[in-house]
């Protein structure tokens, strides 16, 4: 779900960016960072499902998922504050990592800038003050 929202917003994004670099084939970029955006979600989340299974696997080998049953429960795994901080982790990991990629390569490719923090995430403020205005009515009708 959060994942979602933020793809609209990378593509939101990517077409402004785009928009105000002047590139050629304005959708194929969005297109491409929407899909780029999710197929990095879904490797992001792979990837902490195998670092969730080694920690499952550690406590008790094989017998773990014979002895606490293969439905992948989280009756225990995510209780106190530890299992907050994992289960925020599992939650917001691929969306920031994903993200941050997506920064890069538009960066890189769309607006070719030179590498900074500044111009890394370059344009979000002005993309939350267009969608802000485009839910504003006119008070002249």
């Amino acid at each position: 779900m959060i994942s979602g929202i933020i793809m609209i917003f990378v593509a939101l994004w990517i077409y402004q960016s785009a928009m105000r670099a002047n590139t050629t084939n304005v959708m194929m970029w969005v297109a491409g960072g929407a899909i780029g955006f999710f197929v990095m979600v879904f490797i992001f989340q792979y990837i902490n499902i195998n670092i969730l299974e080694s920690f499952r696997a550690s406590e008790g080998g094989s017998a773990y998922e014979a002895l606490q049953g293969a439905d992948r429960k989280n009756e225990g795994d995510f209780t106190g504050f530890s299992g907050i901080l994992k289960s925020l982790y599992e939650e917001l990991s691929p969306s920031i990592f994903s993200f941050a990629v997506i920064a890069f390569l538009r960066l890189k490719f769309i607006t070719k800038e030179i590498f900074s923090v500044a111009n890394l995430f370059g344009g979000l403020k002005e993309m939350f003050q267009s969608i802000k205005q485009s839910f504003k009515t006119s008070a002249e009708n």
